[in-house]
């Protein structure tokens, strides 16, 4: 059983919701490792092809560590994949959606910005507010933020802190989506079915392809690449089934392999 989030299964989604609203959801070391099981499960899942993150109540995604815990002597250990499992797993083939319903602060921002995809309510706002307590945002933040959006603005929010509200994140280009507020989940399960609607081993190729490509200086290299997700798809069920469902004019059967 769950301790600190809930998990629940909609066909091939899982909805992950972080479970410590009086702490607006901030995570401590026992929730990371529990995320960290949770995500090691639906990564190795074949029936699950796409995820979905959020928090519990309408007032926060996550406000991050939990500084409280941190004051008074509680572990800082964390797993491998990082904060809430999820900020150090690099090569997560699949695809995670965020819900965000209120404040991400800190890691919690930085859990956002780990995902493929942000969805935002309208009263939700970003932030990573570190330096504003002795810390820095060390849990991908100041290597995410850079990458996604425009240096300049990116080292605006760094080295300020300020807060960004829903509506100016899209603007910067680090939030996919913004719906009216406490419409966060349903627009993330809407984004999940239209994902759903391809083969999940081409999400997965393309995910991966993105990811490895960026890690290449110029368009030459990464498109002259060799990537095994490649291989996988050319060699799957679904690369054989997408050209004749089209051809015999009917909705595909993925199998996801």
């Amino acid at each position: 059983m769950s301790e600190f989030c809930l998990t629940e299964r909609d066909g091939h989604i899982l909805v992950v919701t972080v479970n410590r609203p009086e702490v607006m959801n901030s995570l401590h070391a026992p929730a990371c490792h529990e995320l960290d099981g949770v995500f090691n499960e639906f990564e190795n899942d074949p029936d699950l092809w796409v995820a979905i993150v959020t928090g519990a109540g309408d007032r926060a995604f996550s406000a991050g560590n939990d500084l409280k815990w941190q004051a008074q002597g509680g572990s800082t250990e964390r797993p491998d994949s990082g904060f809430g499992g999820l900020t150090q797993r690099y090569h997560m083939p699949k695809p995670v959606i965020a819900a965000v319903n209120g404040l991400a602060m800190g890691g919690g921002f930085e859990l956002a910005l780990a995902c493929d995809i942000i969805v935002a309510a309208e009263n939700a706002f970003f932030a990573l507010p570190e330096p504003r307590v002795g810390l820095a945002a060390l849990g991908g933040g100041l290597h995410r933020l850079p990458r996604q959006i425009p240096m300049k603005q990116a080292m605006g929010m760094i080295l300020t802190g300020r807060r960004v509200m829903a509506e100016e994140g899209y603007r910067l280009g680090f939030v996919t989506e913004v719906v009216g507020e406490g419409e966060a989940l349903s627009a993330a399960k809407a984004w999940a079915g239209q994902i759903q609607e391809c083969s999940p081993v081409s999400i997965r190729t393309s995910k991966d392809v993105v990811q490895r490509g960026l890690e290449h200086a110029s368009v030459g290299e990464a498109y002259d690449a060799e990537y095994d997700s490649v291989n996988v798809m050319r060699n799957s069920e679904d690369f054989i089934e997408g050209p004749l469902a089209f051809s015999e004019k009917r909705p595909p059967d993925w199998k996801g392999r």
